[in-house]
């Protein structure tokens, strides 16, 4: 494996050797459990071409899978769970009493995760392995709308042999939507499939894929591109329209005819209440995410006392500015408003707000080693999400880079109406993605040769989505928003989105609320624009339990750094603190321990 050295300085590797878990003489339980994570992280890569490919480990032996896609029909699913418990059993023999403390925290991190996605399997429905997400079709869910954009932003096309596992991949793209297709029809006969408006996105987005000439679709157009730019013959072009036209549409024609009948059976209601062991569902749901139990009236009042108390900050704010009138959704309803807060809704005012970010991610880079000993060596990109999954798309995401550092790590951003992104958010936003949020998190995981491949992505939402909120505060507390109130109440608007998730999340799954009380309550609680706020909504509807993760994360995090704070004293190092980032992503009741471990917390 082709894998760049990371420590380029010697301050640099100083720190890594200071903070970083040492391994003095490995016991021989602690190389066995090495060796053992390691066979599973390539157990996994060879059953998940698209993973190898994001992460650059689509060469050598493992070439082959760059002309693959995973296997999404039921024998696949079936296939990854026997998988994962055949692991769970291996895991088991290990002798946790006779691992090093790093081997503990290795052992226990991969035993959450391998018992999570088994439990899932009591359900029988949706994708519970990864994440619960009970419809196999959604505006969210389906290769579909994965596929398209996994090729274009993460195929590179180099040479011929590229260019012909481009083509396999497009062969094997029907076979995909086929197996998926069969599993819906699978579950739709146990009633579990999505509420008609999601259903409405859903048939959008396919047409938006399906209703234009093959050349002009995406995995067409960016395959020509890439031909033209390694300098190969544009035949091949050819080729993959063909398979778009004669293999690829009927797919998706097979797919929408399924999804017109399901809507024409589909409910209005929102929560997944309504589904087979709905609430259990949602209860497990919401704990996959958090990695942490609560209950969805805990969650709800957790929210509603978040909510209260960030409002009046803003309030404060607001008043300073001359904003008394009104409640404070009011009030950031008329921030939105102003026109010196928007960005033209036309291509060149996105320009400028992709500018705008870019501008953004320098200055907080400048500032990184104020707060940090290691940084991701990795750059950043900011991208518009692909018109044609925009419509369902969340607001912003971020991909991470690949290991051989052939492909730089991307920052998403929905642009399809820039009113739903006012000036006085994006830092907190580009804060939240790029640095210090994800990619700072991710990247210095992914970078890390302490910890095992099968942790260096791992993905646990509590932990990953918390800390991009914390990096918010953090940014705050830099002194990002000096002499710049608006900013910092856009950095309070977004705390105040995250709790407020927590209210409509559970209000939508646990209280039986309505799509619409969902969504009125979130404009009126942040003022968030109406079609990103309905977004957003629809977004829960399909994917519950994770919105909680963010709030909930967010004040693990800063309790865990206010409870080190009181125990250190004036000894107290911000950096050391966040030094807990070279451990890994893990669950949060486990990264309470190892904080406390590492600050002599009893």
């Amino acid at each position: 494996m082709d894998r760049r050295q990371f420590l380029t300085t010697s301050a640099g590797a100083i720190a890594a050797m200071t903070t970083q878990r040492v391994f003095a003489q490995p016991a021989s339980e602690d190389a066995r459990l090495r060796t053992m994570l390691d066979a599973f992280f390539y157990e996994r890569l060879d059953d998940s071409p698209e993973q190898a490919t994001r992460l650059g480990l689509d060469t050598g032996s493992r070439a082959a899978l760059r002309g693959k896609l995973g296997d999404t029909s039921a024998a696949g699913v079936a296939r990854d769970l026997a998988r994962t418990k055949a692991q769970a059993r291996q895991l088991a023999g290990i002798d946790r009493t006779k691992l090093s403390s790093a081997g503990r925290l290795d052992r226990d991190v991969v035993a959450y995760q391998l018992d999570r996605a088994i439990v899932g399997e009591r359900f029988g429905y949706g994708e519970t392995a990864g994440r619960y997400a009970p419809y196999i079709l959604s505006q969210l869910t389906g290769s579909y709308r994965e596929t398209p954009d996994f090729l274009d932003s993460q195929h590179r096309v180099k040479d011929a042999a590229d260019a012909d596992a481009y083509l396999s991949r497009l062969e094997a793209f029907p076979v995909a939507m086929d197996g998926e297709l069969e599993r819906q029809k699978a579950d739709a006969a146990k009633g579990v499939f999505a509420p008609d408006y999601i259903l409405d996105t859903t048939m959008k987005m396919q047409a938006a894929l399906r209703d234009q000439p093959a050349a002009q679709t995406v995995l067409v157009a960016s395959f020509a591109k890439k031909l033209a730019a390694a300098g190969l013959p544009a035949d091949r072009a050819a080729q993959a329209e063909k398979i778009v036209t004669e293999r690829i549409f009927p797919a998706v024609d097979r797919q929408r005819a399924l999804v017109r009948d399901l809507r024409a059976k589909a409910v209005h209601d929102a929560g997944v209440w309504r589904l087979p062991d709905g609430e259990a569902f949602y209860a497990a749901a919401a704990e996959a995410a958090t990695t942490t139990r609560m209950t969805g009236e805990e969650i709800h009042q957790l929210g509603l006392d978040q909510v209260a108390e960030i409002s009046a900050r803003i309030d404060t704010i607001l008043k300073g500015e001359g904003m008394g009138q009104g409640t404070v959704g009011d009030r950031l309803v008329a921030l939105n408003q102003r026109p010196d807060q928007l960005f033209p809704n036309t291509d060149p005012g996105r320009e400028a707000l992709l500018a705008q970010l870019n501008t953004q991610i320098k200055a907080m880079q400048a500032r990184l080693g104020e707060a940090f000993h290691i940084l991701p060596k990795a750059p950043v990109e900011v991208r518009r999400v692909p018109p044609t999954i925009q419509a369902g798309a969340p607001g912003g995401y971020y991909q991470n880079a690949s290991l051989d550092g052939s492909r730089p790590a991307i920052y998403f951003i929905n642009l399809r109406d820039t009113f739903d992104r006012p000036k006085f958010g994006l830092a907190t936003l580009t804060h939240h993605e790029a640095v210090p949020g994800h990619h700072l998190q991710v990247s210095v995981a992914l970078e890390s040769t302490a910890i095992p491949l099968i942790r260096r992505r791992g993905g646990y939402s509590g932990y990953s989505e918390g800390w991009a909120l914390y990096a918010e505060q953090l940014a705050d507390e830099m002194g990002m928003f000096e002499g710049d109130p608006l900013g910092r109440v856009g950095y309070l608007q977004s705390l105040l989105f995250r709790a407020t998730r927590l209210v409509v999340d559970s209000g939508m799954h646990a209280k039986r609320w309505s799509r619409e009380k969902a969504t009125d309550y979130l404009i009126a609680t942040t003022g968030i624009a109406r079609g990103r706020s309905q977004g957003e909504i629809d977004r829960y509807t399909v994917w519950p339990g994770q919105a909680c993760s963010y709030k909930i994360g967010h004040t693990v995090w800063n309790d865990l750094r206010e409870e080190v704070k009181r125990k250190q004293g004036a000894a107290f190092d911000l950096k050391g603190f966040h030094d807990v980032l070279t451990l890994g992503a893990m669950p949060l009741d486990i990264l309470k321990s190892a904080v406390r471990e590492r600050a002599g917390i009893a």
